[in-house]
């Protein structure tokens, strides 16, 4: 494989459960990068959220945020990249979710936030992990006014999220949501999540960026993934690998299959075909 860059899922992908990644994957991405391999962080989350183990990585220089809603120059922090959904479209969206048993946030400049009432209820959405549960907490700030801090800032957001206590519900309320909004995209990364953000800020059209700023294409990326999130990545790479603990969606989206995450698939794809 003529591999000159691997983009990585992190949650269910490169990292472990609790949110730390494996001696063998360190050492896999240092010697993909030690021979010029760009190494590039993939996620759902902000660049300020990613765990320190990745963003403090000497080797990572770009990265993926947001489902491929922004691409930035870690060292820079130059964006490179953004596709994010109107301000105006963005309160439709929440006057629906209004409607629904569910709790909301958004990410918006490179900050997330969510309504104070519903940061207190976290844990009836997110009852069945308590890293996720853990992780989602500490990377919002509960505000006592949501809607007038979004108005008041006035900017576009990178991306909203609902969350629902039952994953059962989620099929029926994702299908609303693009029969309401058909100019977003609507996905889903964690057990009780839904994701939205605008039709461009998908994982795969942003490594197609990132490929052609760099100067090659993607025939020479290899992308990782678990998720519905990753599936459009997962598809436009050339080397498409799914974990083994991967939903059907991504499975079927891949080239290639490795291990779970939990027994250092990446690494194992990585020394196999790629070093």
């Amino acid at each position: 494989m003529d591999i000159k860059l691997i983009a990585l899922d992190l949650d269910g992908t490169l990292l472990l459960p609790d949110k730390s990644l494996s001696p063998r994957n360190r050492a896999a991405l240092t010697a993909a990068a030690d021979r010029g391999i760009h190494i590039v962080p993939t996620t759902g989350r902000l660049f300020a959220g990613l765990p320190e183990v990745v963003r403090d990585l000497p080797f990572v220089r770009y990265a993926v945020t947001v489902n491929g809603g922004q691409v930035e120059d870690a060292r820079s922090g130059e964006v490179l990249h953004s596709a994010r959904i109107p301000l105006d479209l963005a309160m439709e969206v929440y006057a629906y979710l209004d409607t629904l048993p569910v709790i909301y946030d958004c990410y918006v400049g490179g900050e997330a936030f969510i309504p104070a009432p519903f940061y207190d209820r976290m844990g009836e959405f997110m009852y069945d992990d308590p890293h996720n549960l853990a992780m989602t907490r500490a990377l919002r700030k509960p505000v006592d006014d949501f809607k007038g801090l979004l108005l008041r800032r006035g900017e576009p957001l990178q991306k909203l999220q609902c969350f629902v206590v039952d994953p059962a519900d989620r099929p029926a309320i994702m299908d609303e949501l693009r029969r309401r909004f058909p100019g977003l995209d609507v996905t889903w990364s964690l057990p009780h999540n839904i994701e939205v953000g605008a039709a461009a800020a998908r994982k795969g059209e942003a490594l197609r960026f990132l490929c052609s700023y760099l100067g090659f294409t993607l025939a020479n990326a290899a992308a990782f993934g678990d998720g519905p999130n990753d599936v459009s990545m997962l598809s436009a790479a050339g080397a498409g690998v799914a974990m083994g603990n991967a939903v059907p969606e991504a499975l079927a989206a891949a080239r290639y299959r490795t291990a779970p995450n939990t027994e250092d698939g990446v690494a194992r794809f990585v020394e196999q075909y790629i070093l």
